[in-house]
């Protein structure tokens, strides 16, 4: 009996924790501030499309140099571990550093900080010239006051200094254009 009252318990407290919504200003189309981010070598423009949807976030990359046009889509999940196949990181142009074939990265996300972060942690199988190796990635998406920018905070085991890109919202009508 002592035992399933234990189980109800933290049934009671984790459930409310895993579908904890986002804050509804996370989605939306957010352009990168190039003057106030790493430099994103490789690349002249970004747009992150962010689209919630229950314990699902969609995380779509929109990016150009000159006329290449390249566009790539992480979905995590923060109720459970999510594992995708070509994981797309942003720094991963000029690196030559490559997704391993036919292996996936092991994904995890959560909302921190009254759902105003986003949390995902990552570690992928890459493929270097000195061999195989897993990186692990820790990214927080964070939303500012008024919900009209938002700071990607990226760290990676093989950096010792944090990447840091500024965005703000694009406004819903300019975004259609």
């Amino acid at each position: 009996m002592k035992r399933i009252l234990v189980h109800l318990l933290l049934a009671a407290v984790l459930l409310p924790l895993a579908a904890r919504a986002a804050d509804p200003a996370f989605n939306g189309r957010w352009r990168l501030d190039v003057a106030r981010s790493t430099a994103l070598d490789g690349w002249s423009t970004l747009d992150l499309v962010i689209s919630v949807d229950g314990p699902k976030v969609t995380l779509h990359h929109e990016l150009t140099w000159h006329s290449t046009q390249v566009t790539a889509t992480n979905v995590v999940d923060t109720a459970q571990p999510a594992v995708l196949v070509n994981f797309f990181r942003l720094d991963q142009r000029h690196m030559a550093v490559y997704a391993r074939p036919k292996e996936a990265a092991t994904v995890q996300a959560a909302w921190l900080d009254a759902s105003r972060t986003l949390r995902v942690e990552a570690l992928v199988p890459l493929e270097t010239s000195q061999g195989n190796t897993t990186m692990r990635l820790y990214d927080e998406y964070r939303l500012g006051e008024g919900g009209t920018e938002l700071v990607l905070i990226e760290l990676h085991n093989t950096r010792d200094r944090a990447l840091v890109y500024h965005f703000t919202k694009v406004p819903e009508e300019a975004a259609k254009k």
